[in-house]
């Protein structure tokens, strides 16, 4: 049995299994999606990354607790405990989109130290750990280093959201309508890409007022450690129990707290 004394060495090889499952599932004919409770699809691929994940945790860190978001917790959650999301982005999944990733991260008490996100369609993967900087990869090149942009002005800035639908729905379509005014470009790239281009310095802000902790968990150190602010919408710590987030370089974050925030 190979051993994992390294956390995200660990992680890694958690999301080499996530791939070794999801990317041939991805354009599959015989490929089952249903709705979830809350109407949110669900394909045969989500759940058998998460078991495979699980399975590997339960061998190399038996005494670790793990939140998925498919299968729900396990063990105590108040030290130790990993946070799965086995595919985010699977609206984009099961129709044949290739921004989806496995996104795996670790907590030890209230700290996010390890960060994963994993996206096999593009070839990409992205992983950070506390203190030991951010990194990316593409395809079989060497890893690069992140380190997000040094855009200091609204005016100048990239803006990247998920769904414009999702701020009215949480009654602050006007505000999101004033910061996409104040920034000098605006695209949806999406889930967790968004982040990752604002970690890469290729977009400068990222935000989304409805998330779950599996959709967060993962960024958080991976924006941090490329020098960039990830926080909920309101400016408060992003993770636990808040739902919402957003991540910047840092230089624009105040910026857009107050935009969004009247």
């Amino acid at each position: 049995m190979a051993e994992f004394p390294d956390d995200l060495s660990l992680a890694l090889h958690l999301a080499d299994a996530a791939d070794a499952v999801s990317l041939p599932r991805f354009g599959a004919a015989d490929l089952t999606v249903t709705a979830k409770p809350d109407l949110t699809p669900v394909s045969d691929a989500d759940l058998a990354v998460e078991r495979a994940i699980r399975a590997l945790i339960a061998e190399h860190r038996p005494s670790d607790a793990i939140v998925g978001e498919e299968f729900g917790s396990a063990g105590d959650e108040g030290g130790r405990r990993w946070v799965l999301d086995p595919i985010d982005g699977t609206k984009n999944f099961v129709r044949g989109v290739p921004v989806w990733a496995t996104l795996i991260a670790l907590f030890d008490g209230p700290d996010v130290v390890v960060g994963v996100v994993s996206a096999p369609a593009l070839v990409r993967r992205w992983w950070a750990s506390a203190g030991g900087g951010a990194y990316s990869r593409f395809n079989e090149r060497e890893p690069q280093r992140l380190r997000v942009s040094g855009v200091a002005d609204l005016a100048d800035a990239s803006l990247s959201y998920s769904e414009s639908a999702e701020w009215r729905a949480v009654g602050l379509s006007d505000e999101f309508d004033a910061l996409c005014r104040a920034c000098w470009r605006t695209r949806a790239y999406g889930d967790f890409y968004s982040y990752m281009l604002v970690a890469e310095g290729a977009v400068d802000a990222a935000t989304e007022p409805d998330l779950n902790l599996w959709d967060v968990a993962a960024l958080i150190p991976i924006v941090t450690e490329a020098g960039g602010r990830l926080t909920a919408i309101d400016g408060h710590p992003s993770g636990g129990t808040v739902r919402s987030a957003l991540a910047t370089n840092g230089l624009v974050h105040d910026q857009v707290v107050t935009l969004l925030n009247g």
